[in-house]
């Protein structure tokens, strides 16, 4: 099982300060991977890991993958998913910054262990409305909203990133596709408590040590 994460997919977000991104959009869409070793499951704690000073969240659309395929073209990629959810992409803020200032690969910011906070469940689409672009979720921190996303404003559509990763990588059954962050992406202290919920659902709720 793969964890693949599509990188500034939300134009609000990349215009964030201080994320080292430089406020540009990509040509096309970015993405990078997460080793298994990086779930977090079952809303069980996340603890802030010793080599870092800044561990952000990053709340995004989880897209999990039925079907094995490869160069899928875009009319067909609707078929290739079918539950969707929400998960929590920890990053390494500190190291990213310094990884492309220096043109580095994003593994140690953004594949340590338990970086990649998963649902214990998934929802079926159709539940939801069946439409993949129209759908709404926000994450709390200690109560307050800090992220509130709409997939209707993603740069690239599900079935635009699912078309353009599966060019490059085989996708499996089981496989997960982070969509993307929204703004408002920001550090985590230990006593946090991060909640997020999906179209009224919640899908996420366990704290920060």
């Amino acid at each position: 099982m793969k964890i693949i994460c599509i990188g500034r997919n939300y134009n609000d977000h990349i215009q964030e300060k201080d994320l080292g991104g430089g406020g540009v959009r990509p040509s096309e869409p970015l993405f990078f991977m997460k080793p298994d070793t990086a779930m977090l499951r079952n809303n069980d704690p996340f603890y802030i890991p010793s080599f870092s000073n800044e561990i952000h969240y990053e709340c995004e659309l989880l897209v999990k993958i039925n079907r094995v395929g490869r160069c899928i073209e875009e009319r067909f990629a609707h078929r290739y998913y079918d539950e969707v959810g929400l998960g929590i992409d920890f990053t390494a803020r500190d190291l990213q910054r310094k990884a492309i200032a220096e043109g580095l690969p994003w593994e140690a910011c953004k594949g340590f262990d338990y970086s990649a906070a998963l649902p214990p469940r998934f929802i079926p689409l159709a539940e939801l409305g069946g439409d993949v672009q129209q759908l709404q979720f926000q994450l709390e921190v200690n109560g307050q909203v800090r992220q509130a996303g709409d997939t209707s404003q993603m740069l690239w559509t599900v079935d635009q990133l699912i078309a353009h990763v599966s060019k490059f990588v085989t996708l499996r059954m089981g496989d997960l596709l982070f969509t993307g962050t929204p703004a408002g992406v920001g550090p985590v202290a230990p006593g946090d408590n991060l909640r997020a919920t999906l179209c009224g659902h919640e899908l996420l709720n366990f704290d920060i040590r």
